[in-house]
């Protein structure tokens, strides 16, 4: 066993929820009379935690305009947050990685308030040991999630693995000295995914499900 701790980013990666985030995004920004980012341009922050991707967006906006465009994506998302759906296949990996000696983790660009959320509409929260939020340190791509979880279960970097669906995750990752795999059915395109250190890129859960059976 190579990695006993293999850490799932959630948004693009177990959950089918960029879409919906980055329609959220482009509603947030009709609501605050900016002008709506393309689908593309949305779909890149994800995972950054939403303060941190506004000002990607909109770096002249202050702090009182991050907060309300904040409050207007939430306003759109949450509601809508229980139709999102797991992808398909992907509770099959989490069994197949089940170990006595393997931790499973969360890291992710979500609020708690949100993982917990998403954790009552899916039903997954017993497949993992540790979670990390965007809210409790610092955000992607701070190596700050992966430095807790790793000090939470005494594993060392070298045995340790993020799966995520952004180069966020994979700069994460790096920056954390632990192996990435990215996975190109999220928010990124397969090419910007190489751009960044990486174990692998895999376009499906089922070519995820067989890498993680051959090299986990």
């Amino acid at each position: 066993m190579k990695y006993r701790l293999v850490v799932f980013d959630w948004d693009g990666t177990v959950m089918n929820s960029t879409s919906l985030i980055a329609e959220c995004v482009q509603l947030a920004a009709l609501d605050c009379d900016l002008p709506p980012p393309s689908t593309q341009a949305a779909k890149h922050i994800i995972g950054l935690g939403i303060r941190d991707s506004v000002r990607l967006l909109f770096p002249h906006l202050s702090d009182a305009g991050l907060d309300l465009f904040a409050d207007r994506y939430r306003h759109h998302y949450v509601p809508r947050d229980g139709q999102v759906r797991l992808y398909e296949g992907i509770e099959t990996v989490l069994h197949s990685l089940a170990h006595d000696e393997r931790f499973l983790a969360v890291a992710t660009g979500k609020p708690r308030r949100g993982l917990e959320r998403a954790f009552d509409h899916c039903g997954l929260r017993h497949h993992f040991h540790y979670t990390r939020c965007a809210d409790e340190g610092w955000p992607k791509p701070h190596p700050d999630m992966l430095e807790k979880l790793m000090a939470f279960t005494g594993v060392e970097a070298t045995q340790t693995l993020m799966i995520g669906d952004t180069i966020h995750d994979l700069n994460m990752a790096a920056s954390a000295g632990c192996d990435g795999l990215g996975v190109s059915y999220g928010a990124h395109a397969p090419e910007t995914l190489r751009m960044v250190a990486h174990r692998a890129v895999l376009h499906s859960v089922q070519e995820l499900g067989n890498w993680l059976k051959q090299n986990a």
